[in-house]
């Protein structure tokens, strides 16, 4: 029970450290608190600390500030945003979005084929369940598999291959790779000319007197201001569906804070997106603890081949098409993660690019892909069982 709260309490003094460290130490800037972030997890998880403790009660813990981090962390880093610059890119916003989503049909409908005489067993509903988690994340793919009657082992099985090549996308995005988006699609953002000299400053982080008395206050506000969106979105969630949906809270949230952000008076509060970070900080690190290998076989690696193919030739088109369209390198990454890895995981990408003007078009996409996700997965394995019979 010791080892359980100490790692909770890493879990929430971590971010912090790695907040204050980055205004301080060099090594840090350059890596990025994102990636530093999920170092610290994957430390925890690979270094068999996570293991030590109680695993339900961690777990609980775990899934506690999962829940809570990312519907904090959203309304915060919207609130800087100035939405009238995002409807100048919305047409090629809905591109990226069109293009990710063709990219994802295609994908998984090339390695159902490739795969189709291999030893998988029920491969149609599992190209459903890859075709939800990659429009609509983890929410849809639980769903799809209590819809398609997938067995639990198949399905967790499913879900750690997954975790296992997406993650290390996250990574290399994260690390840099975002760089190489840029060179291979320099195409310029559609409000660039007309983003604030805040915006425009590629230190998008800026902790300096974070704790200052003088914003200390204001900021708080806007974490006021957050809870108050929490609770009316899981107010409004238990009203519609009798349960806590994260679909529900997300939308409500994000449409909140959208609204809020006309505010000048909520825009100028300072550092709600490097509070916003820290929260996402959380997260990155849960996660990343998250992170476990050890279900993985040498006769389950066919599978494995199965969901890495799909994840590849998914970018590889969606790359292709962002090109065509002459889509940025920045909006191309937003929307590949928003789908491949829903909301959640935009605030860090946009954190370690620097450049928050694509925050909400990648937090939009990701919405839609939840909206959308169940709906496809499903369509895709009935379509694809067609075949088999």
């Amino acid at each position: 029970m010791a080892i359980t709260i100490v790692i909770t309490i890493i879990y929430i003094c971590a971010p912090v450290l790695i907040a204050v460290a980055y205004q301080r130490c060099r090594f840090v800037q350059k890596a990025g608190t994102v990636i530093v972030a999920y170092a610290v997890g994957l430390v925890l998880a690979l270094g068999g600390f996570v293991k030590m403790g109680n695993v339900p009660a961690l777990e609980s813990a775990q899934n506690t500030i999962m829940d809570i981090s990312v519907p904090l962390a959203i309304p915060l880093m919207l609130f800087s945003c100035n939405f009238r610059l995002w409807t100048r890119s919305l047409p090629k916003t809905m591109l990226a979005l069109v293009g990710g989503l063709l990219s994802i049909i295609v994908a998984v409908a090339a390695a159902f084929v490739l795969f189709r005489d291999s030893d998988i067993a029920s491969l149609d509903r599992i190209s459903g369940l890859m075709m939800g988690i990659y429009t609509g994340g983890t929410l849809n793919f639980f769903a799809l598999g209590s819809a398609l009657r997938v067995d639990e082992s198949v399905i967790l099985l499913v879900y750690a291959f997954e975790m296992l090549v997406t993650f290390p996308l996250i990574m290399f995005i994260v690390a840099g790779g975002y760089r190489l988006f840029r060179r291979l699609l320099p195409f310029p953002d559609e409000s660039l000319d007309t983003v604030s000299a805040v915006e425009h400053n590629s230190d998008i982080e800026d902790y300096n007197h974070f704790f200052a008395r003088h914003t200390f206050g204001h900021t708080m506000l806007g974490l006021l201001l957050a809870v108050l969106f929490l609770a009316v979105a899981a107010g409004l969630s238990l009203l519609i569906t009798g349960v806590l949906s994260e679909l529900v809270i997300i939308l409500v949230i994000t449409t909140l804070a959208i609204a809020a952000s006309f505010s000048e008076k909520v825009r100028t509060l300072p550092k709600t997106f490097e509070l916003g970070m820290v929260f996402i900080l959380m997260f990155s690190v849960v996660v990343a603890s998250k992170f476990d290998v050890s279900c993985i076989n040498s006769s389950a690696l066919t599978l494995m081949c199965f969901v890495l193919t799909i994840m590849c030739v998914t970018v590889g088109l969606h790359l292709l098409f962002c090109r065509i369209f002459r889509i940025s390198g920045d909006l191309f990454t937003v929307a590949n993660i928003g789908l491949l890895c829903s909301p959640p995981f935009i605030p860090p990408v946009v954190g370690a690019m620097g450049n928050r003007k694509v925050l909400i078009s990648g937090i939009i996409i990701g919405l839609v892909g939840y909206a959308m996700g169940t709906y496809l997965g499903v369509g895709m394995a009935y379509l694809l069982k067609t075949f088999i019979d």
